[in-house]
């Protein structure tokens, strides 16, 4: 595998597509990380309609060592690589664009998103993440498959 091949050597996992309305979180696809030293999520919105109030929505990152709901907790920021805040939506006019994207070099096997809306919220976003730095040198398949929480 070539240093220049990226195709060979990421695979995708989707977090999901969500409307958000108002303050109800939107809990991601979990991502397991088995099998790979790195992964990044991207946040990127549809249409905007409503960000909320002043502050708008934004989303955290949590991690487990199980798939169940309850075990997943907020991830330290000296595990995640970026801010948070970064992935924050305020302006009603941000639609169709990538917001941001975080990394998590944290030891949990299990990741995801959630996103939470304030009042007032009405908007479409989407969430990918990417799993890079595979302990074998190529990846197969590309795509990951969706794991819900239990």
């Amino acid at each position: 595998m070539s240093y220049s091949d990226l195709k060979n050597s990421i695979q995708l996992a989707t977090s999901g597509i969500f409307t958000l309305s108002g303050t109800t979180p939107a809990k991601g696809n979990i991502v397991d990380r088995t099998g790979f030293g790195n992964v990044t999520y991207t946040l990127i919105t549809g249409t905007v309609t409503d960000a909320g109030t002043a502050d708008g929505f934004s989303t955290e990152i949590q991690h487990s060592d199980t798939t169940a709901d309850a075990d997943f907790v907020a991830v330290a920021h000296t595990d995640l690589i970026g801010l948070e805040s970064a992935l924050k939506v305020t302006a009603d006019t941000d639609d169709s664009i990538p917001i941001g994207s975080i990394g998590y070099k944290g030891l949990k096997r299990y990741v995801r998103a959630v996103t939470t809306g304030t009042t007032g919220t009405n908007a479409v976003i989407a969430g990918q993440w990417i799993k890079s730095a595979p302990d074998l040198q190529a990846v197969t398949p590309v795509i990951a498959p969706n794991i819900a929480a239990t």
